[in-house]
């Protein structure tokens, strides 16, 4: 009786601790597995059970790429206008009177990062079912919506033509990039084939490209980007099919541009060029012609999944302009909301330094806790963690994870926001333990020029935390 009662006793007792994961294992991997001039901060919490899990340096600031985004999304994701869509609209002034609209056309951008050529499309054919054939007047572009200021502070000035570092704009046309396709021909030492979308005459293309010839050099895409021009050049040995997107300059001339040009495709007599006004609603009366939205959700899968900095900066002059009301939004007025967040979860916003809402900025300092507590913030909030858990890349299956942790444990499990660059590593998300715990977790390496092997520590960790 002594015997079964001690046996009891003892099984009670360690019942908490089976399937306890050993996170002393992660001390391990730090050793291991990273660079010994690296540095790395770690920051575990139990959703399920409220409580920390494991901290390394979880206060150091560090570098965050692109999990800044995390911070942009969430702070963004939490105003009660969040589920608002993108809008960009086509309104007129004046009247339309035997077929000629007398007046004025303006077209307003709200700043939508996936306004593509079927969106035109569909923008224009809503504006030709109007009853006019002629504008006697002018066409404007209307970007008010924010300042002039095109990149975002402490940006790299040479990542440009790079499709991931746009001219920022509320008036955005795919993307404002243009993707090039090169096709080799069958017959080596012939110029290779060269295709762009979207089609548009504001650029022209140079093709000095050759077929499986060495000494034609190496292959490139550029523009002519330091004196602001659009003529992309291809060139060098083609080898295979090769395709790559370059930003245009800039981006509410292209959007302009390319608008009057389809609009004239359809038989619209326009004016032979377009301005840029702010749609005088107050003063005389105007009609709005059409209106193409996108969804946050959509714009939202893509900023996460695709690591989006256009999508993310769109996200945070959305948040300035939906805060503060007003015109000219400069990134600041984000960034102040994202700061209005910090304090609201128990942090001092002095402690940290946001410059973007991207994380492209060298500027930029969080720290792994930082971004733990803007998770859990998130998991609290049903609506917020519904959209935002959907949007992460999943491990193994898609996004910037597609190609990492298939095989493991963490395959289909972990849902997180990747960051990255030039020795600078970072995975921020969620993932469930053995059993069945949810958990937030961040880490963040720097000073690791290996990206590899920062990205196995990482998948490394995210094991060990899941547990066997």
């Amino acid at each position: 009786m002594k015997k079964s009662l001690l046996l009891v006793t003892l099984s009670v007792c360690l019942l908490p601790l089976w399937g306890q994961q050993n996170f002393s294992r992660i001390d391990s991997l730090i050793k291991k597995m990273l660079p010994e001039a690296s540095e790395v901060g770690i920051s575990v919490y139990d959703l399920t059970a409220k409580k920390s899990l494991y901290n390394y340096r979880a206060e150091k600031l560090s570098r965050p790429a692109s999990t800044m985004k995390l911070l942009t999304a969430i702070t963004a994701l939490s105003r009660p206008e969040a589920a608002e869509p993108f809008r960009t609209e086509v309104w007129h002034d004046g009247v339309i009177e035997h077929d000629t609209l007398q007046g004025n056309l303006y077209v307003v951008g709200g700043f939508d990062p996936e306004f593509n050529s079927q969106s035109m499309d569909s923008l224009i054919e809503e504006v030709i079912t109007f009853p006019f054939s002629v504008i006697n007047g002018q066409v404007y572009g209307d970007v008010s919506m924010k300042d002039s200021l095109y990149w975002g502070s402490g940006w790299a000035w040479d990542d440009t033509p790079a499709g991931y570092q746009p001219y920022l704009s509320p008036l955005m046309f795919c993307k404002g990039t243009v993707q090039v396709s090169v096709v080799p021909s069958t017959v080596q030492g012939d110029t290779a084939s060269v295709s762009c979308q979207p089609v548009s005459s504001y650029y022209t293309v140079t093709n000095q490209t050759k077929t499986r010839t060495s000494s034609a050099g190496r292959f490139s895409f550029t523009r002519d980007w330091l004196t602001n021009g659009n003529n992309l050049l291809v060139s060098g040995n083609v080898t295979s099919i090769r395709k790559d997107d370059v930003n245009i300059y800039d981006s509410p001339r292209f959007f302009m541009h390319t608008f009057l040009e389809r609009l004239r495709g359809k038989g619209i007599t326009t004016p032979q060029s377009y301005g840029f006004a702010e749609l005088p609603r107050d003063s005389v009366t105007v009609e709005r012609m059409a209106c193409w939205n996108t969804s946050v959700q959509k714009v939202l899968n893509q900023l996460m999944k695709e690591s989006d900095n256009l999508n993310a900066e769109a996200l945070l002059c959305r948040l300035g302009a939906q805060a503060t009301g007003k015109k000219q939004v400069a990134a600041e007025d984000g960034i102040v909301e994202i700061m209005k967040l910090i304090r609201r979860l128990g942090h001092d916003p002095k402690d940290y330094k946001i410059a973007d809402g991207c994380g492209l900025s060298n500027y930029n300092y969080l720290s792994p806790a930082l971004l733990v507590d803007f998770l859990k913030y998130a998991y609290s909030q049903t609506e917020v963690f519904q959209m935002l858990y959907k949007s992460l890349p999943v491990g193994g299956v898609d996004g910037t994870l597609k190609f990492r942790m298939k095989g493991t444990p963490a395959f289909r499990n972990v849902h997180a926001k990747t960051g990255s660059f030039t020795a600078i590593n970072a995975l921020a998300g969620y993932l469930k333990m053995k059993n069945g715990h949810e958990v937030a977790f961040a880490i963040m390496n720097q000073n690791v020029l290996s990206a590899a092997k920062a990205r196995a520590f990482q998948d490394k960790v995210c094991e060990v935390i899941i547990g066997k």
